[in-house]
């Protein structure tokens, strides 16, 4: 898309370390000569909810999936109106910060600051200030001890150093990054629609082969359970606590973790980094902290015993590592009583079927939680010993070429978006030149904004 972009041919040094030069055209400015804080409070508290989300700016809250910023009232909370940038003093150098498209109440601890129309286009400051290049600058004017309570002044946050370019420029560069933004989008999203069919598909022939077998004529038999159906006829269908034993686990904390060490599994990586299976842990423990964790055993099934949602409560994956390995605290662990092929136990674990057992078992508004005199309830079907070897083995093929399909999508999706992160910061910062491609766009290449 940069194929017909070109750099400017008359350049003057910026003076500031990460801009570089810049056109030699392009005014710097501070911060304070181009944007002026607002402090206007609601009377009524009945104004629409806002938040700053750091991957789409500012959004209306029930759309950013927040629990916090919570009040009996919202009478004095600060309003900002379209077009005023917003800003959370303690998350903008986490790209905590954008302009809004909204009129709306937000928290009395964001600033608020309204741009000079005559000097400069919000939406290219919106570009601008959520850039990479600019995110240094914030990160670098965010003081404070801990790297999670880092916080932007009103006095840092506007000396900041701002290219400024033509206002007529700045509406070419709008339109340009507006336009190639919503290309990128349409791409991602329809890779995203692909991740989607796949994961679907790949948990349809995981149902299929975990509930029906590899036989399409087998006789069947009703399970009695609802979310089983019907099951092979020589099938057992049990309970958990039929077949294992439940404990809890127990463990430090994060600031445990080295790089190197004995392996361990945490509950959120259940949620983020496990499916169906362990088969390499993402974190380790000092040999000296093993005995404040839980050994778990080859084999072994872990259960996150907390989550967000109803939906992912009860995660679980099966341990395959055949080395020494623990396991943290709100993890719960299952240990099979009778002989049973670990791979086949995965993914029976995590199927739909148990999926949709572990969500009623769920407890919980905030957070949900979920405990093993529940999940010992959960029921599976149990093939023969040998059926359900060759179910994993079936499995571990069948569903080899579909994660690979993911892989490739996700690595696609990632390499677009540093792509569309790496253009914007050089157009903005007057890397590359775009106002003649964005003369040459389609009238109705869309309205102006772009949203990351």
């Amino acid at each position: 898309m940069t194929a017909s972009l070109s750099a400017y041919l008359d350049c003057k040094p910026s003076g500031v370390e990460w801009l570089g030069d810049v056109p030699a055209h392009w005014e710097m400015r501070r911060g304070k000569t181009l944007l002026r804080p607002v402090d206007i409070r609601s009377q009524t508290g009945n104004e629409e909810l806002l938040t700053v989300s750091s991957e789409r700016g500012v959004v209306p809250r029930e759309s950013a999936n927040v629990t916090m910023f919570k009040a009996e009232s919202y009478v004095g909370y600060k309003l900002c109106w379209p077009g005023d940038l917003v800003v959370n003093s303690l998350w903008a150098w986490a790209y905590g910060l954008g302009v809004s498209r909204y009129h709306g109440i937000v928290s009395s601890a964001y600033g608020v600051y309204r741009p000079l129309s005559n000097l400069v286009n919000p939406q290219f400051i919106h570009c601008l200030v959520r850039s990479a290049a600019f995110q240094w600058e914030l990160q670098v004017r965010s003081k404070g001890i801990w790297i999670s309570r880092l916080q932007l002044t009103d006095e840092a946050f506007l000396g900041s150093p701002f290219p400024c370019p033509p206002l007529a420029e700045q509406a070419a560069i709008v339109r340009y990054l507006d336009y190639v933004d919503g290309r990128i989008g349409r791409y991602i999203r329809g890779k995203e629609k692909l991740v989607a069919l796949l994961t679907e598909e790949k948990q349809a022939v995981i149902h299929q082969a975990v509930t029906r077998g590899l036989d399409p004529d087998v006789r069947l038999k009703p399970s009695g359970v609802e979310w089983l159906g019907d099951v092979p006829a020589h099938w057992e269908v049990r309970r958990l606590a039929q077949i294992g034993k439940f404990s809890k686990g127990n463990g430090g904390n994060k600031g445990d973790e080295v790089s190197a060490g004995v392996p361990c599994v945490r509950y959120g990586d259940l949620y983020t980094t496990h499916n169906y299976f362990i088969r390499k842990s993402r974190s380790c423990i000092p040999k000296e902290k093993i005995g404040e964790y839980t050994a778990i055993r080859f084999g072994d099934a872990l259960f996150a015993g907390s989550g967000e949602t109803i939906d992912e409560i009860g995660k679980s994956a099966v341990n395959l590592m055949q080395q020494e390995a623990y396991c943290g605290g709100d993890v719960i662990l299952f240990r099979s009583t009778r002989q049973i092929e670990a791979k086949y136990l995965g993914y029976a674990l995590d199927c739909r079927p148990s999926a949709a057992q572990k969500a009623t078992m769920g407890r919980g508004i905030t957070i949900m939680h979920i405990y093993g005199n529940q999940l010992k309830y959960l029921t599976l079907p149990i093939p023969p010993l040998a059926e359900q070897a060759a179910i994993a083995a079936y499995l571990e093929k069948a569903t080899a070429a579909i994660d690979a399909a993911v892989a490739r999508a996700r690595r696609q999706i990632e390499l677009m978006r540093e792509y569309r992160e790496r253009l914007i910061a050089d157009v903005v910062t007057g890397k590359l030149d775009v106002r003649e491609a964005a003369a040459t766009l389609p009238n109705d290449a869309g309205p102006s904004g772009v949203e990351d």
